[in-house]
């Protein structure tokens, strides 16, 4: 009974910074499992997937409404993030566990430094996502608007995003993080979408993203019910708080909270693997 009260608040924080950074939970899911519940890895993964799923579907109805997910370039990079989960959730199985602690945590520990040195470049400002967008030429064709009644953007270097988007795929079935990682700095820095509008639209990707790969993993009996359903609870708790109060926290934060979750979940698995 304790454990899964300590179950329900692990996830309640997960999903919540999942939902609030578009990662999914993952990243918080996978090493409170292996590190304070000690399970396997792969076990881990296979919960945390299905957890992603849940944090996916309580927040990306409210960022549709809100219109901050951009539709269409989401579902246009989950074909490809889609197939890469597949091919990632095969791989897993042939991997030692330690090779994918070490993958894990050299993965966070890159994209929280990209994501740093984009942040001081890009100067934010507390104005939020304004000061990112781009203003759309007529006739492009690479150009999505996410939001018809507010400022517009262009979408630029689709081919490099749907390349990332691949490989999004591939480290959300091999880590349990749904992909969010990568491909909210895929968005905002290869592509020009706007932090706020790449975290709502990872939100919107990433259930199906983690379907695919949880699919591979409960056909190999590693998705413990008994784990996954008071993690789950709590990560759709976590996750419909952290939908709602998203629009209203500085794009700084938003960045500082992503950074810094990143790091120390790089320095704790780091430790796993060669400890």
């Amino acid at each position: 009974m304790l454990v899964g009260l300590w179950l329900i608040a692990g996830g309640t924080a997960a999903g919540f910074f999942g939902s609030l950074l578009g990662l999914g939970g993952g990243t918080l899911i996978v090493p409170l499992l292996t590190l304070v519940f000690d399970l396997p890895l792969l076990t881990a993964v296979g919960v945390s997937l299905v957890c992603v799923v849940v944090t996916s579907g309580a927040s990306a109805g409210v960022f549709l409404e809100r219109h901050v997910a951009n539709l269409r370039l989401g579902m246009t990079l989950e074909l490809f993030t889609a197939t890469g989960a597949l091919v990632g959730g095969l791989v897993a199985f042939l991997l030692p566990e330690q090779a994918l602690e070490i993958l894990f945590s050299g993965l966070l520990i890159y994209t929280s430094i990209t994501m740093a040195r984009r942040g001081r470049a890009a100067g934010d400002t507390h104005g939020g996502p304004e000061e990112e967008t781009l203003v759309a030429e007529p006739g492009d064709d690479q150009f999505f608007d996410a939001n018809l009644s507010g400022p517009t953007y262009r979408v630029r270097n689709i081919p490099f995003g749907a390349a990332g988007s691949v490989g999004a795929g591939v480290v959300s079935a091999l880590l349990g993080i749904g992909g969010g990682i990568v491909k909210v700095p895929v968005m905002n820095i290869v592509m020009g979408v706007p932090l706020r509008v790449a975290t709502a639209t990872s939100n919107l990707m990433m259930g199906i993203t983690a379907s695919a790969g949880a699919i591979i993993y409960l056909s190999r009996g590693l998705i413990d019910p008994y784990v996954t359903s008071p993690t789950a609870l709590g990560v759709f708790v976590g996750a419909s708080i952290g939908s709602r109060v998203a629009h209203r926290i500085d794009v700084r934060i938003l960045r500082g909270l992503f950074i810094v979750i990143l790091l120390y979940t790089a320095f704790q698995m780091l430790l796993r693997a060669f400890t």
